[in-house]
């Protein structure tokens, strides 16, 4: 399954999800994700060191450091890697409202994390795009 690439269908059919929780960035400098592999959300290699979005929950039981505390939106439509649009309307849509947005193109769904405080009213600006 390749995904779909018409942009009008991809919001139509996006069907915003809040996740439960609260999700943050964290990097580890060592690059060594084994302690958390049951618990990482998803992670990136960079060259300072590995990034990964977790549990709000285990990164204070791991006394792990963070600086943005995010509610996490997952897109329901199955979008292509090779689709065009998508990610430009969703983060226009809520950068008119003032809510910054951090996007995770996975194979099957876009994830975007937004700082808590703004979870509710990001999924609103989400479903009303897709109208």
């Amino acid at each position: 399954m390749s995904g779909e690439k018409d942009l009008d269908r991809m919001l139509r059919h996006m069907e915003p999800h809040l996740n439960e929780g609260e999700y943050v960035f964290c990097t580890l400098p060592s690059g060594d994700i084994n302690i958390l592999k049951d618990n990482v959300v998803g992670w990136f290699r960079e060259a300072e060191g590995v990034t990964v979005v977790l549990n709000r929950h285990t990164a204070d039981e791991l006394h792990l450091k963070y600086d943005f505390i995010a509610s996490w939106i997952t897109l329901s439509v199955h979008s292509s890697l090779e689709a065009v649009g998508l990610t430009a309307a969703f983060s226009a849509a809520l950068s008119k409202e003032n809510i910054s947005c951090n996007v995770i193109a996975a194979y099957y769904h876009d994830h975007i994390f937004v700082n808590k405080a703004d979870g509710e009213k990001a999924l609103q600006v989400l479903k009303q795009l897709s109208i």
